[in-house]
């Protein structure tokens, strides 16, 4: 079927101005199937179902939109006071400086581009795999792109449990710096992972992280996202889960003028456990858009899919929600709640929740809410000496705990409350 001409024309347009990097024969092959599929789907509008609340001109166009950098030498960087191994990138290129030894016991690590020429490489049976089946039922052809021009990214291959996380940076240096990045990670049988993610990354960013999770594997991943306003992102992780695995990813997002991540997990082994979790905060020129597609394709599984958004001054929220049971996957537990918190009239949440369920063995439920804030626990606070501002923090703060509580390690959750306390306090200063 022939594309409508807007899309025909915004897809030429960015294509025009792609060049795919120089790349070995498996990966050549990788990036040129990709290519054919964003060609075929086209990039997305505003008359796609899964775009109707997102505006994705600035993330198709040619360029990316000129975003200031923001330089703050006393805001700590996240997770300063964590032992980990720093991958570092700044504007979507792989800074040797800046990061550490990549060995680590447990883990190998290898840079994108030096993999791509091995004739025979694990990665080879993933990347671009997750991604492509990700395409259905669902097009996601942004994902695509990233597959097909993607100029830097780490493999990582879990074969033990290594002694502590993966921290993966992202620095923004060049106001118009249109990163694109493609991670692939697999996690041997018995293994586990911390991976931890965080930086404005680059005015554009395009990511895309492919996850195995084998049998009986446990893979945890911590994000946040923030400090430079202006930046705009699109990322995506695929995942796929085998029996008795388990998935584990909570985003922080504070500030960012456009932000849509999506996540699409599979659970393909019986008793595996995959939770994905946001809390974000906005002020004023803010959209984000978390888009969520889990498929239950094996029995006794459970997923848990909890967001919390906080808006004020005209900020906009936006969740799309998806859980998929196939008729084997009887005994399913599927759990899915979106709610936000607006602090003012000019904000709003958009959101669209959804079920589809062919097992009749299941325990499956979602919400959705929108509301202001508790006018009689304002008052209980007040009442007893707290300032109006304080009082709307704190309980901003008991808003956004479900969702926090998502995160399994109790110092990060720790670390998480601390910042988003932080980024409160600075906007009542």
């Amino acid at each position: 079927m022939a594309l409508p001409e807007k899309k025909q024309e915004a897809t030429k347009a960015r294509l025009s101005v792609a060049r795919m990097p120089e790349s070995g024969g498996w990966l050549k092959r990788a990036r040129e199937n990709a290519m054919e599929r964003v060609r075929q789907m086209g990039l997305p509008d505003r008359r796609d179902e899964y775009w109707k609340y997102t505006r994705p001109e600035s993330l198709v166009r040619p360029s990316a939109s000129p975003a200031k950098v923001f330089e703050d030498p006393s805001d700590p960087p996240m997770f300063h006071a964590f032992e980990r191994l720093k991958i570092v990138f700044t504007d979507g290129v792989f800074d040797e400086d800046a990061s550490d030894d990549l060995a680590l016991s447990g883990v190998k690590i290898e840079r994108l581009s030096p993999a791509s020429f091995t004739d025979i490489h694990w990665a080879r049976d993933l990347y671009g795999v997750l991604e492509a089946r990700g395409q259905d039922p669902v097009q996601r052809p942004l994902a695509a792109l990233n597959t097909a021009l993607a100029n830097d990214g780490v493999f990582i291959r879990v074969t033990g449990k290594p002694s502590k996380p993966v921290n993966l940076i992202y620095n923004h240096k060049s106001e118009t710096s249109d990163g694109i990045l493609h991670h692939v990670i697999k996690l041997d049988p018995g293994t586990e992972l911390t991976v931890l993610e965080n930086g404005p990354a680059a005015a554009r960013f395009n990511k895309v992280m492919e996850v195995d999770v084998a049998d009986g594997a446990s893979f945890h991943h911590v994000r946040t996202m923030g400090r430079d306003h202006e930046r705009r992102a699109v990322t995506h992780i695929f995942s796929r889960l085998g029996t008795e695995s388990v998935f584990k990813s909570f985003t922080l997002t504070a500030n960012g003028v456009l932000t849509r991540n999506e996540c699409v997990l599979e659970l393909t082994g019986d008793d595996a456990v995959a939770h994905v979790a946001g809390a974000c905060v906005g002020d004023g020129d803010f959209h984000h858009d978390d888009t969520v597609f889990v498929t239950h394709d094996a029995g006794n599984c459970e997923s848990r899919q909890v967001f919390k958004k906080v808006l004020r001054n005209g900020a906009t929220g936006v969740f799309q929600g998806k859980i998929l049971v196939k008729p084997e996957a009887q005994k399913t537990d599927g759990y899915q709640i979106s709610q936000s918190l607006l602090l003012d009239d000019d904000s709003q949440f958009l959101a669209k929740p959804e079920l589809e369920i062919y097992a009749d063995d299941v325990a499956c439920s979602h919400g959705s809410t929108s509301g202001a804030i508790d006018e009689e626990g304002l008052f209980y606070l007040r009442a007893r000496g707290v300032p109006k501002d304080t009082a709307t923090d704190l309980m901003t703060l008991a808003f956004l705990a479900e969702a926090v509580e998502e995160i399994e390690d109790e110092d990060l959750r720790a670390e998480i409350v601390e910042r988003l306390d932080a980024w409160l306090g600075r906007r009542r200063d």
